[in-house]
């Protein structure tokens, strides 16, 4: 179980990794849109990735 999660963390790192190696300037256009979301969307925004998730590992296992 341990290996499992290790796994996955070492994997959220490269898939979070990419886009400022691949494109920086993207990046920091990205990160300075998100800064000026208001918490509703930021929050929504952070809900659909969580469920997406789930839903993911439910068809993945």
């Amino acid at each position: 179980m341990w290996q499992d999660l290790w796994t996955a963390v070492a994997l959220l790192l490269v898939v979070e990794g990419l886009l400022p190696f691949v494109s920086p300037a993207m990046m920091r256009r990205t990160l300075l849109q998100v800064a000026q979301m208001d918490d509703r969307a930021l929050r929504f925004s952070g809900l659909v990735c969580m469920l997406s998730g789930v839903v993911l590992l439910y068809l993945v296992h």
